[in-house]
């Protein structure tokens, strides 16, 4: 097999690099080791900045977002038993964010590729990437039974935090940053319909963290912060519901409508950047290269807006015989990515309860959330984090 750019991973940095890559007219191939149902049954984020949306619709995807996302101008803060709207809209100029879950973008793209005819290999075995320190690297992997060669140009690295490619990576070519936090979220996905329809709310509470989001007008997202300890049989429905209700201020905790859950787990939060995101013709884009908190709602933009640097750069290599894009791409998108790592850690020390939050640290979160309601510069900070900073900056 040969193809200009081989991507590793079909989650949705993948997709989307292939949708974008299809459109500029740079043949691809992604090499994907689950199957097509196993992608599509991850639960993850689902609100989308300006800058996934405006990528969507550049790589053709963008009908399904335009016509069933719920679009968010506000984000809602709640500590003290106190409901704070942070009027998004206003205060960027006009900028959202976007409700739009995972699931349905991962299937927006598999079934755009389906009817464009680019080859996708599912439940690829043994998969292993070879001589990107050169000009002819090379993907190897078992499909059907049988051992398979993919000969590329360049190889995409979307394979997770996980995955095969950062792992061959020289250690001495690479240097990784993390934090690991004290606590986890347990995440409840229930068919109701969601406490505020406009708005994802974040609450600070003496008991904890809680978040409320939505997926559709009739699913709704809810978490809250918990032990990582924690069973997640430990939580009943029931259980759960009763936090979540004694973490929101008394009106919103009223309004909840409550049911059986459709999908219960408990998820570790951690900060994490591999540094560089280029080796030789190998790039890391997504969680492969860097996770963060799901805080501040970033994870899966970053990886667009990762997808959407390469596909740039690949697109002047090869229209333009031009390597400084490629030459670039690690410093650009690593810029961007520690710009939303430090949001996310802010967002994530802001709101949840730590070991030595007893208290002082308690009344000094208190006071930060109480200024960042009352200051116009503050909301507006936090407003241009959370719909997204510009691509160059």
């Amino acid at each position: 097999m040969r193809t200009q750019v081989a991507i590793i991973g079909a989650g949705p940095s993948g997709l989307l690099l292939g949708a974008l890559l299809h459109k500029a007219g740079i043949a691809n191939v992604i090499i994907e080791r689950q199957s097509p149902d196993y992608v599509l049954g991850r639960i993850r984020a689902g609100i989308l900045e300006q800058t996934t949306v405006d990528a969507m619709v550049e790589a053709g995807v963008g009908a399904g977002v335009g016509r069933e996302g719920i679009v968010h101008q506000h984000l809602d803060l709640v500590f003290k038993n106190q409901h704070h709207a942070i009027d998004l809209h206003r205060l960027t100029g006009g900028k959202v964010v976007t409700a739009y879950g995972q699931t349905e973008v991962t299937r927006d793209l598999m079934e755009a590729r389906t009817a464009s005819g680019q080859t996708t290999v599912y439940q690829a075995g043994n998969v292993s990437v070879h001589d990107f320190d050169g000009l002819h690297p090379q993907v190897r992997f078992e499909a059907n039974g049988q051992s398979q060669v993919l000969d590329c140009d360049f190889i995409a690295g979307c394979d997770g935090f996980h995955g095969v490619c950062r792992a061959s990576v020289p250690k001495n070519a690479i240097h990784e940053f993390e934090k690991v936090y004290p606590f986890g979220w347990l995440g409840v996905l229930s068919d109701t319909p969601p406490v505020s329809p406009h708005a994802i709310i974040y609450a600070n509470s003496e008991r904890g963290f809680a978040l409320c989001s939505m997926r559709s007008m009739t699913r709704s997202r809810y978490y809250v912060q918990c032990a990582l300890t924690d069973p997640v049989d430990a939580w009943s429905d029931a259980r759960f519901w009763t936090e979540l209700k004694s973490r929101l201020d008394p009106a919103t905790a009223e309004r909840l409508v409550t049911g059986p859950s459709i999908e219960k787990s408990i998820a570790p939060l951690r900060s994490f950047v591999a540094e560089p995101m280029r080796f030789g013709r190998l790039f890391l884009a997504g969680d492969a290269a860097h996770i963060v908190p799901p805080t501040g709602a970033k994870g899966l933009n970053l990886a667009a807006s990762d997808v959407r640097m390469l596909s740039q750069a690949l697109g002047e290599f090869y229209t333009e015989k031009s390597e400084a894009g490629i030459d670039g791409y690690s410093e650009r998108a690593l810029r961007r990515v520690w710009r939303a790592e430090r949001f996310s850690w802010w967002m994530t020390s802001l709101l949840h309860r730590f070991p030595d939050t007893e208290g002082f640290g308690q009344r000094v979160q208190e006071a930060e959330l109480e200024y960042l309601v009352q200051s116009q510069a503050a909301s507006t900070a936090l407003a241009e984090n959370y719909v997204g900073l510009p691509l160059q900056g």
